[in-house]
């Protein structure tokens, strides 16, 4: 049932449904609050005029200083040449932004290169027991923060031409493993761009071979990704396959032609 409502101060009057903060945060208010989740970051990307991003995902735990610090600095690199790149293009208007899920570690040195290049940069953050925090790189216009994993999961995929996968845990793979799933069984309509960041390290902890080897996956399925080791090599991945898909003339009826607007964005 919804929490009561005190009437004193509203003339005797219960609130309109929509000032009712106790029935908005009780369970009946559930699919409102999903609702919101999605609205509210639409009406601000709309605003923003932001068409499509570029989505950075790895560990919150690597940081500047640690023992995988090499990581974080490629982050910070890739996304600052990535963003020099996509602000050069013909009609580059917000086209390919950097975005990130807002915490530290490689989402903070994902938004922290693109903002040294003057790029607007995107963080979905998100509560968890252990407090994390918006990184101080994000745009503030394009900083949002999820109670909902799932939508906010969403918003990674339904703006993403391409996806940027540096060494992470649970939280990285869930992700990876959520896209390419979308891909593999053609849930995922657009074309995207999976990069495997980290040779070493993604070979070490996921036997994408023994899949094949066993017959969990189809040795097609390999092609669904790109490896990448230096800033350099993973800029000339991105921009070759973003330019392919998006960014060349194509015939209307081609997927990489329609038009990238958000309105038109679909998962």
């Amino acid at each position: 049932m919804p929490k009561s409502v005190s009437l004193s101060n509203n003339n005797g009057r219960r609130p309109v449904a929509y000032k009712n903060e106790p029935f908005l945060d009780s369970p009946d208010g559930r699919s409102l609050r999903i609702l919101s989740e999605y609205l509210e970051p639409l009406s601000h990307f709309r605003d923003e005029k932001i068409r499509d991003t570029i989505v950075f995902f790895g560990s919150a735990r690597i940081t500047e200083t640690g023992p995988m610090a090499k990581y974080y600095e490629d982050a910070r690199t890739l996304a600052r040449l990535f963003t020099d790149w996509s602000d050069h293009l013909e009609n580059a208007t917000n086209r390919f932004v950097v975005c990130s899920g807002g915490g530290p570690g490689i989402m903070e040195a994902a938004n922290r290169g693109a903002s040294e290049a003057g790029g607007k940069t995107i963080g979905l953050n998100i509560g968890l027991p252990f407090e994390q925090l918006p990184n101080p790189y994000i745009t503030p216009e394009l900083s949002f923060e999820f109670h909902y994993f799932f939508m906010r999961k969403f918003w990674f995929a339904y703006l993403a031409k391409a996806l940027v996968i540096f060494p992470g845990g649970f939280g990285t793979m869930d992700e990876l493993f959520e896209i390419l799933t979308l891909v593999q069984t053609r849930k995922l309509e657009k074309k995207i761009v999976i990069l495997l960041y980290g040779t070493s390290y993604w070979s070490e902890v996921i036997n994408f071979d023994a899949m094949v080897k066993h017959g969990t996956i189809s040795p097609e399925d390999l092609r669904l990704f790109d490896r990448a080791d230096d800033p350099p090599q993973a800029l000339e991945i991105l921009k070759d396959k973003l330019t392919r898909y998006y960014l060349q003339k194509e015939p209307p009826t081609n997927e990489a032609a329609q038009a990238p607007e958000i309105a038109k964005s679909r998962v």
